[in-house]
């Protein structure tokens, strides 16, 4: 019998940075070195200096390949043998039937059955066999095991997993051997492997610097367990950012309560506004999840509220932005009537 890790102990060892660069090494001839992007425009309304980490611009349209494909890339050959299940909104999906078939093995996802449409076909081009469920936290926990428990196949978890954060923790480390002197990251946050992996990545480079965590006000689950001090769970969610409907594991909470600096809330509207700004201004294509990391800094006064320390030469703060993905339905965008 096995035991699980006490996260909150110092039993646990979140993946350090050895960790990190072997997963870079191990699956940077796989996928895209995402390029970093700036704005003026963008930088005017908000009084800092953004850069733009472009995993919209990703293989499978998203950062989940990253950790997808460590997971994956590392299992043994018996492991690996009755392929890979996994439960996932889209894109961690799409990712893992991608990532299962560079090892040539099938992968079962589970999918709430609202799941948006350019997602499930993203997972089918990939080969992988969709189960669908009711959307629900709990409905996809049973739907997941019992897909499991009928083909044997290898559990790659979207969010609970150390190989998971590992390899989504290398766009902290791209993004900082590029610009080496940002004052802070800011990422969406879900289940948490994205900002966890952030928060180790560019904390194993920089020690001082600020990890901020943003999230839709429709799905604070992070934000109320970092405010109360307890994991908080969130059985559904309705809002537009698909891809931000998950709850923190008690693995990616005990990593944020390490390591984050705060949780910004977003509405429903800036989420959209925003989204809509960043098509417009900087002529790419991002879904609402990505938006969420980029709304709430363009609120008045919110840079400000940050408390960054001064920079030496006295400019505006150097702000690091992920973009998580930018897969989008161009027949259901969202502020279209």
């Amino acid at each position: 019998m096995t035991t699980a890790p006490a996260f909150e102990s110092a039993t646990y060892q979140a993946p350090g940075r050895d960790d990190i660069s072997q997963a870079h090494a191990r699956i940077a001839p796989r996928i895209h070195r995402t390029p970093i992007l700036t704005s003026t425009s963008l930088n005017a309304l908000a009084g800092a200096r953004f850069f733009f980490k472009c995993e919209n611009l990703q293989k499978t349209g998203s950062f989940k390949i990253r950790g997808a494909a460590n997971a994956i890339l590392s299992l043994s050959n018996e492991q690996a043998a009755r392929g890979i299940v996994t439960q996932s909104s889209g894109n961690h999906g799409a990712a893992v039937a991608c990532a299962a078939a560079w090892r040539g093995v099938p992968a079962y996802i589970v999918m709430p059955k609202n799941a948006p449409k350019v997602k499930i076909q993203a997972i089918e081009a990939y080969g992988g066999k969709i189960t669908f469920c009711e959307p629900k936290v709990s409905s996809r926990n049973q739907t997941c095991d019992r897909v499991q428990a009928e083909t044997g196949a290898h559990l790659v978890h979207p969010y609970d997993d150390d190989r998971i954060i590992a390899g989504q923790a290398t766009a902290a480390k791209e993004f900082l051997e590029e610009i080496p002197d940002l004052d802070a990251i800011i990422a969406p946050v879900s289940g948490g492997g994205l900002l966890s992996g952030t928060c180790l990545g560019a904390q194993g480079i920089r020690k001082d610097i600020r990890i901020i965590g943003c999230e839709p006000a429709h799905a604070d689950d992070a934000y109320r367990s970092l405010a109360t001090g307890t994991l908080q769970s969130l059985e559904s969610s309705d809002t537009i950012a698909d891809g931000l409907r998950a709850s923190l594991s008690p693995r990616t909470f005990a990593i944020l309560r390490r390591h984050v600096d705060r949780i910004l809330l977003v509405t429903e509207e800036e989420i959209i506004s925003t989204a809509r700004l960043v098509w417009e201004r900087m002529k790419i294509i991002v879904e609402p999840s990505s938006a969420v990391a980029l709304a709430p800094l363009l609120k008045p006064g919110v840079v400000k509220s940050l408390n960054l320390p001064p920079r030496t030469d006295g400019t505006p703060p150097k702000l690091g932005v992920i973009f998580s993905g930018g897969n989008v339905d161009l027949n259901a965008l969202p502020w279209l009537p």
